[in-house]
Formats: structure tokens, sequence, C-alpha cells
């Protein structure tokens, strides 16, 4: 006999319609978004093994400066959506565009300093002397639409924050698709080579961040919200995004400490390591969907005063992050013996990988209940915390995973210190403050 009465089985209906809806667009937008680097990579690589190194320095340059800003779509969600649930959606677009002000002056100021500094910027990174030349072009070029990119994360949170993650969806299929056939025009009937990759790509993201501003200028003007840059607003941004931003670069040093370690270990470690996190980040797309839910539903109820409802929709989440980790990890070890051919033939690494899918598939339970409670405390705006307990997890992560060559351990070992140790430490940190009901701070401001 079903425990759950009426009323509340109609709660959890409503819960899960909340989050299906914000959460499987989000899921096809996030997708989206690397597909510009892979389409890049197709059309390059055509060029020559040169421009394929140069194109593969230089994205990873832009691709770590766009997702240390990513606090710019996080923040937004969450300041949005509390004064959407305030019932103020003048002020939650006037939030949204101060934002954007934050995100332009900060991209202004991304450039003035790739542009000069690229070719050293390539060299730091390990860019040979034959890719360097191609690396640099594109790293010059490309940079004028980290901007754009910029503003693109801005906006994607307003929007969030507004409850529409469908618009950002259709933006992201329409950028790519923009993206491809740019790409091939340039490239080769063009004949501008990997200079124009770079410019497809830059001509996509402003296209694509002409279409986010044109959405928020008209919601800004039907609502009565100011367009003009406000200091104190955009200052007030700022520092709503400087605890996520210590987040996000902890647990960046998390995967370089971990990629540094396994290049220790070996050429098949390290190709078995990459393969991984390929995988890794593609699981983590579909568990970071519901967090971006959680961060929008979240905020609107504690704009709302509804700390119950809040409470409530956090704990149906957290069992749509396990449900799906279970189901994400069954998966894992089903196509287990599909996916590693795709990538490689070789014995070694295949052996190499084995055991370490192993761990990936049994702890997907444990990242989906860390990616929703990190998605809520966003929601929440408690990223100060959030900034806290990742430093903590760091200095838990790092003097351990650092041992493992020193103690004779293998791949195997270093991917139980991140899928395991790291993950569980988060686990424990950010459920801890879950059950402190701390986080959930009424108000259209967290105080």
């Amino acid at each position: 006999m079903n425990s759950v009465p009426p009323s509340g089985r109609a709660a959890l209906r409503r819960h899960d319609r909340e989050i299906l809806g914000l959460a499987l667009p989000a899921f096809g937008a996030l997708v989206a978004e690397p597909l510009f680097l892979m389409a890049d990579s197709a059309i390059v690589g055509h060029l020559g093994t040169a421009q394929l190194a140069g194109l593969g320095v230089a994205s990873a340059l832009l691709q770590t400066c766009v997702n240390v800003f990513v606090f710019l779509a996080y923040a937004t969600t969450a300041a949005v959506a509390r004064r959407l649930g305030a019932g103020d959606r003048s002020a939650a677009l006037r939030q949204g565009v101060d934002g954007i002000w934050l995100a332009l002056l900060l991209g202004l100021l991304v450039v003035a300093v790739a542009l000069p500094t690229a070719p050293a910027l390539l060299d730091a990174f390990g860019a040979s002397a034959t890719a360097a030349p191609y690396g640099t072009t594109y790293l010059r070029v490309s940079a004028l639409g980290i901007p754009a990119m910029l503003i693109v994360l801005a906006a994607t949170g307003v929007l969030r924050g507004l409850q529409d993650t469908r618009t950002p969806l259709y933006v992201a299929v329409g950028g790519f698709v923009l993206n491809g056939v740019l790409n091939l025009l340039l490239v080769y009937p063009a004949g501008l080579g990997i200079a124009g990759s770079a410019w497809g790509t830059v001509i996509a993201q402003w296209t694509m961040a002409a279409v986010y501003l044109t959405v928020v200028v008209r919601g800004a003007r039907r609502h009565g919200a100011p367009l003009r840059p406000d200091l104190a607003g955009i200052r007030a941004s700022g520092r709503a995004g400087v605890p996520l931003l210590i987040r996000t670069l902890s647990l960046r040093a998390v995967m370089m400490i971990a990629t540094a370690v396994a290049a220790r270990l070996g050429d098949a470690d390290v190709a078995a390591h990459q393969i991984t996190l390929t995988l890794w980040s593609l699981l983590a797309f579909a568990l970071d969907a519901i967090a971006i839910a959680g961060q929008a539903i979240i905020g609107r109820y504690l704009g709302a005063e509804d700390e119950a409802g809040a409470r409530a929709v956090c704990r149906r989440m957290v069992q749509w992050g396990v449900g799906s980790g279970v189901v994400l990890g069954a998966l894992v070890l089903l196509v287990r013996p599909l996916f590693m051919p795709l990538f490689t033939t070789d014995q070694a690494v295949i052996d190499q990988l084995t055991p370490v899918l192993l761990v990936v598939a049994v702890t997907q339970p444990v990242a989906g209940a860390v990616f929703v409670l990190d998605g809520v405390l966003m929601g929440a705006g408690d990223g100060t915390y959030l900034a806290g307990a990742m430093l903590v997890t760091l200095a838990v992560f790092a003097p351990v995973a650092l041992l493992v060559p020193t103690l004779g351990g293998g791949l195997t070992a270093l991917w139980w210190t991140v899928a395991g140790l790291m993950m569980t430490t988060r686990l424990i940190t950010l459920a801890l403050r879950a059950r402190s009901g701390r986080w959930a701070v009424p108000g259209a401001v967290r105080a």
C-alpha cells in the first residue's frame, strides 16, 4: 500500500514536471556546446597535423578562459530566480542586465590580455614549433569572440533564472549549425585555413550573443527594467561571483592534478585517463542538467519565501540525482565493451581502461547526489560555503592523489581518488550543509 498521501503524490508530480521541464532542454544545450570544438577539430584536421595540434592547444586555452567565468551563468541564475520568485520580474531582468554588463567588461579585459600574449601562452602550454604559429593565429582571432562567449554565459543565466531553458537550447543548436557551415565555407572555398575556422566560430558566437541580447532587451523593455550600466549592480554581480570563481578554480585544480599524476604513470595510463575524462564529461552533462534545474527552481522558491517548498524540491531533486546516477552507471557497464574500441585498439590502454570504467560506473550515484546538491546551494546563493567546501575537498584530494605513484598505485587507484575520495568528500560537505537548512535563506535578495 502506498504510504504517500494523494496530496503528497500530487506535489511530487508537480516537482517532477518542473525538474524535467527545465533539465531536458538544459541537457540539450549543454551537449550542443562542446560540438563547436568537435566541428572545428573535424574540419581543421583535414588541413594537417600541425594545424590540428595548434587548434588543440589554442582551444584548450580558450575553454579554460571561458570555464573560469562560468560563475556568470550560475550566480546570475540564482539572483534572477530569487527576484522572479518574489514577483518582481523587472528587478529580475535588471539583475540579469547587470550580469551581462559584467560579462562584457570581463570579456574585453581578457581580449586585451590574450591578443599580445598569444605566442607566450601557446609556448607555456607546450605547443611545438610547427604547431605554435597555427595556434597563435587561431587564438588571436578566436579571442575576439570571448566577450560574446561570456555574454552568452550571463544571458543563459538570465533565462535559466526566468525558468526558460528552451531558448538556450534553440540558440545552442542554431549556433552549432551556423558554426559548422561557416567553418566549411571559410576554411576551404574561401581558403582562409585555420583562421577561417576561428572566424567562423567568432561569427557564430557573436550571432548567439546577439540573439540572447535581443531576448533580454525585449524582456527588459517590456517590464520597465533599465538597460544602462549600473556600477553598483555590476559590482554586486562581481562580488556574488567571487566565491563561485574560487569553487571553479579549485575544481579545475583537482582535474589538473589528476591529469599530471596520470602522465607520471606512463603513456598507456595517460591515454586511458584521457578517454575516461571524455566519458566523465559526457556523464557530467546529464547530471549538470538536473543541477541547472535546481539552481532555477530553488532560487524561485526562496525568492517567494517558500522555505518548505525549497526543502521539498531539494529532497526530490536528490532522488532524481541518485536515480540518474544509477541509470548512468548501469549504462557505462553495459556499453563498456562497445565504448573502448571507439577510442583505441591498443590492448595496453584497454587493460588500463577496463577497471577504471568500473570505478566510474559504481560511483555515478554519488556523483548524481553531488551535482544536485551543488546546484541547490548555487540556487540558494550559498556561494561562500561552496567555495570553502571545494577548498576542503582539494586539501583532502591533492595529497592522496600525489601519493598514488609513490605508493605504487596505478590509474585505477588514481580514479578511486577522483570518483571515490573527491566526490565522497564533496558529498559529505554538501549533504551536511543541506541537512543543516542554513542554505534556505528566504527573500528576493540573500541577506
